[in-house]
């Protein structure tokens, strides 16, 4: 999802934040200093995996419906700037995985897809020598949608792990003389890994490591540099709940290339309480409450996210 558009004649700066894998969102502006993601906006999903990172829905004649409703708010920049900045992303995702029993390495053969919807809803005021300039949008339109075309997932007593090549298609609302936009008008390309572990006793340790690696926007000539993003989570299983702790780590590995960049390069933690539950053959439900710290080159804020599935 793409957030802010610069004005002509304004320099751009960096924040980054990002939107689902059931869901999206996040947060931006233009301001003084240099930058780093195109339009300070998310390019792939973010806060989507916490608990059972690692497990994939089981083979079912008909696949698993998921669906995520996310929350992002901020009005803080970490970026030296002085401009008076807020930023609301709501969003909606519906996902659909199919996994098979066809093994490939020992593993069960799978694929997915992911189409979110955005309602954007922001404005930055930023001071110039002639005045205040103020710029705000609230775009509400589709997403760029993700494309899993190879899930792979092996199970063991205590040990799940899954790869995924995703691949997030320019689907998502676009033009480039808006401020806010949910989409970013290029592709970008991810291997996923995730992992769980659970101990006899019940406690996990789940994790999820993406590298995103982005095509350039020909509406602008600008390519973003490739993106590393960690979610985690560690909790006590209590029956069919888990309950503890959740969160990402997100950093910027590589410069971006286009017009007036300096290489700054954006990060980012999140933290906060994380709930689940899941019980065969009824709705899996996750939900987490993640406020972000650290930021550096991008917005901080703070997400709300439920995400539920369901196989059939």
């Amino acid at each position: 999802m793409e957030i802010l558009r610069r004005p002509h004649g304004v320099r751009r700066c960096r924040t980054r934040t990002t939107a689902v894998a059931i869901g999206a969102l996040a947060a931006t502006l233009a301001c003084q200093n240099a930058r780093a993601l195109e339009s300070d906006g998310p390019i792939t999903p973010f806060g989507v995996f916490d608990f059972g990172a690692g497990i994939m829905p089981p083979p079912t004649p008909n696949g698993t419906l998921a669906t995520r409703f996310a929350y992002y708010s901020t009005r803080t920049i970490r970026n030296g700037g002085n401009a008076d900045f807020s930023l609301t992303v709501a969003s909606w995702s519906v996902a659909y995985i199919r996994m098979t029993n066809a093994k490939l390495f020992g593993a069960n053969v799978g694929f997915g897809a992911v189409v979110p919807f955005l309602n954007l809803n922001g404005h930055v005021n930023v001071p110039t020598p002639a005045g205040t300039l103020a710029m705000s949008a609230d775009p509400t339109n589709i997403g760029d949608a993700d494309f899993q075309p190879l899930i792979l997932a092996w199970t063991s007593p205590n040990l799940y792990v899954n790869v995924a090549l995703q691949v997030q298609a320019p689907t998502g609302a676009y033009r480039a003389t808006r401020l806010f936009n949910p989409g970013v008008n290029h592709w970008t390309f991810s291997p996923i890994v995730g992992a769980t572990y659970i101990t006899d006793g019940g406690f996990e340790i789940s994790t999820s490591i993406e590298i995103d690696q982005n095509t350039t926007n020909h509406a602008t000539n600008y390519r973003s540099g490739t993106g590393f993003r960690q979610e985690f989570a560690l909790g006590q299983h209590v029956g069919a709940f888990t309950v503890g702790l959740g969160g990402y780590l997100e950093r910027q590995l590589s410069n971006d290339h286009g017009p007036t960049i300096d290489g700054n390069r954006a990060r980012v933690n999140a933290l906060g309480p994380a709930i689940s539950y899941v019980e065969p053959g009824k709705p899996a439900v996750w939900l987490h409450a993640y406020k972000e710290f650290g930021a550096q080159n991008r917005a901080q804020g703070y997400q709300i996210a439920l995400r539920a599935a369901l196989s059939f």
